[in-house]
């Protein structure tokens, strides 16, 4: 990451390998059958803030779309958050596949107990109200 890029950032962002499952809040529909649906899945988080998180995965959202979040923290804390799209990652190498794709998740929500877990996770100091920046 450039130094441009850290500069913009609000928030600290550590390294993570953390599990994750990430799913739609709204529906899609199927292209075949006409029927809603939604998507879930098992991903991991490469990194992670106080203000959004980076999944890996090769399931690609649309920015914009709205998502749980669901993370298990080292020593045991769960965190469910309400978050956006707010970019995806499609990097390929010279002639060859997709290197480390995945989608850059903005938080808007979670309890305040959560938020405080992250917190703590992160190493700074705890959140005193939901969805504070």
């Amino acid at each position: 990451m450039s130094n441009r890029g850290e500069q913009k950032r609000r928030h600290r962002r550590i390294a993570a390998d953390i599990p994750v499952r990430i799913s739609t809040i709204e529906s899609e529909r199927d292209p075949w059958t006409g029927r809603p649906y939604f998507r879930a899945s098992q991903e991991v988080c490469a990194n992670v803030s106080r203000g959004g998180a980076f999944v890996r995965t090769a399931e690609l959202l649309a920015p914009g779309r709205r998502v749980l979040l669901e993370m298990s923290l080292p020593g045991g804390s769960q965190i469910e958050a309400i978050g956006r799209v707010a970019w995806t990652k499609r990097a390929l190498t010279a002639g060859g596949p997709i290197r480390d794709p995945g989608v850059g998740v903005e938080f808007l929500g979670s309890s305040t107990e959560q938020l405080a877990a992250l917190e703590a996770f992160l190493g700074g100091p705890p959140a005193e109200r939901a969805g504070e920046d």
